[in-house]
């Protein structure tokens, strides 16, 4: 449940950030949310509880038998930065090219031939911070992604992008190895400030074996505290006393950002966002040595990026 609650967490509190008029001072019912998200029972009252263990929600309003919520100044300023998120042109189209390319990686593993790319826009992966990406920015990303190899398609007069399109080999390897980001898959190679970091068993730490990694990157980031970081939430994860779902939860994160960090171009916003789920679960793990220091790990990664 812990896992399902994660996912609703941002969405959650933009909700409730819509309902109050962004007022921390006003409370709101959590019945309809939970119903709109297929959560029965008691859910409401499970789901604020779980807003409040990470911060973002207060439950000044509530009764025995509501689950009624007020945003935290914390969860106030969450909302506000996924509104802006959500409202910058520049980081819509980045998520509308890495969307329509992952989708179009699971037609093609689906063998389903030449999809209609405007198909894309009735899934659920067509959004962006929980507004749906509109056909003007799916078109454009189509269109983007051609330019640069990494799908193929007929276009059409008054069209940016193809009608239908296939991922090409590049587009493949971008998806596979790049985790889906253009940006970065282009980049590989261009040149910049060059980190040569000797990770001694960066990977070996998450994976359970005894290698040392090599990196060179040209993005102009040091990823040698996040690499660490993600290696010593593989060590520990076991002795931090954490219900099963969410020790793998934790883990699954810290081989994401170990990945990142040690891809060819970091980008520092996906590992400033790894870093501060790592940082959150530790918080949740509790106070023990191994969680606190942890913490401290991570919040010293985060400053390396300011």
């Amino acid at each position: 449940m812990a896992n399902e609650f994660s996912a609703l967490y941002e969405p959650l509190l933009d909700w409730v950030y819509e309902r109050s008029e962004g007022r921390p001072d006003r409370g709101v019912e959590l019945g309809p949310f939970a119903t709109e998200h297929g959560l029965t029972g008691r859910a409401d009252f499970e789901l604020l509880g779980y807003a409040m263990s990470k911060g973002g929600l207060d439950n000044h309003f509530s009764n025995l038998g509501t689950a009624i919520a007020n945003l935290t100044p914390e969860g106030l300023e969450t909302a506000e930065q996924r509104r802006i998120r959500r409202e910058s042109p520049v980081e819509r189209s980045k998520a509308a090219r890495r969307a329509v390319l992952h989708w179009l990686w699971l037609q093609d593993e689906d063998c389903v031939h030449w999809p209609v790319v405007e198909n894309f826009a009735g899934t659920a992966a067509a959004s962006f911070e929980g507004s749906l990406l509109t056909m003007d920015e799916i078109d454009c990303a189509a269109g983007y992604l051609k330019s640069h190899g990494l799908i193929n398609g007929q276009g059409a007069w008054g069209r940016k992008g193809p009608l239908r399109a296939e991922i090409t080999a590049e587009g493949r390897d971008c998806v596979e190895n790049y985790d889906g980001d253009p940006r970065a898959y282009i980049r590989r190679g261009v040149g910049g400030t060059t980190y040569n970091n000797f990770l001694p068993n960066a990977q070996g730490v998450i994976i359970g074996e005894q290698q040392n990694v090599t990196q060179n990157n040209t993005a102009g980031v040091d990823p040698t505290l996040f690499v660490q970081l993600a290696g010593y939430v593989g060590q520990v994860s076991g002795t931090l006393g954490m219900d099963e779902p969410d020790r793998e939860a934790m883990e699954r994160v810290a081989q994401d950002l170990h990945a990142e960090a040690t891809s060819p171009v970091p980008e520092p916003g996906r590992m400033r966002q790894l870093t501060t789920q790592l940082k959150d679960k530790l918080l949740e793990a509790g106070t023990t040595v191994a969680a606190t220091m942890g913490v401290q790990m991570a919040e010293q990664a985060l400053g390396s990026l300011m």
